[in-house]
């Protein structure tokens, strides 16, 4: 008999302690998918502070894109240094850059072009999915060239399409855009 009663204390025991290591087990994985959700949630913020930087910089009309691949005329695109291909405005004056990693110095001493000119005809405009097309016309000694850029809604991802005034070879710079206290760009000699 008191063998029976330790045996139905034991089962009693032991069926209250397994549903309790089955829900701290729950609560584990519970823990881990919140702490999923809560990491995606501060990846939006961030993307959404980034996007909201992006905007604020075209709306000052100072920034830069920091390019890491560029599309040229026929699609044909290779991925280069950020540090060395950018646009950048201020102060009504836009630098183009673009270098490629060849041995050969080129005009601006990196592999590349520098050119600045002044900048007019700045149009911005926003679609109704929330994406920002802003475009401006810069003309200098060795540039005349419409610029595009595209802004997805979300993002500081920016696409920027150059066409030069006097041929048809376009260039397509795709990078993020940033401010110019945030830029990390090394500029060549402008000629």
């Amino acid at each position: 008999m008191k063998h029976i009663t330790t045996l139905i204390a034991l089962a009693l025991t032991l069926g209250t302690l397994v549903p309790l290591a089955a829900q701290t087990q729950m609560t584990a994985k519970e823990k881990r998918t919140q702490t999923r959700q809560e990491r995606k949630i501060a990846q939006q913020k961030a993307r959404e502070q980034l996007y909201q930087d992006a905007v604020r910089t075209l709306e000052n009309n100072t920034f830069v894109l920091e390019a890491d691949r560029l599309i040229f005329k026929r699609g044909r695109s290779v991925s280069v240094s950020s540090v060395k291909n950018f646009i950048s405005m201020a102060n009504k004056k836009a630098t183009v850059q673009v270098s490629f990693d060849t041995p050969r110095p080129l005009q601006n001493g990196l592999g590349g072009f520098t050119v600045e000119g002044n900048v007019s005809d700045i149009r911005m405009k926003k679609d109704k999915k929330g994406s920002i097309t802003y475009s401006f016309l810069v003309q200098g000694v060795g540039i005349s060239a419409q610029v595009s850029l595209t802004l997805p809604q979300g993002s500081n991802k920016v696409s920027a399409n150059i066409s030069p005034s006097f041929h048809s070879n376009t260039l397509t710079m795709t990078g993020e855009l940033v401010t110019q206290e945030k830029a990390r760009v090394f500029e060549g000699f402008k000629r």
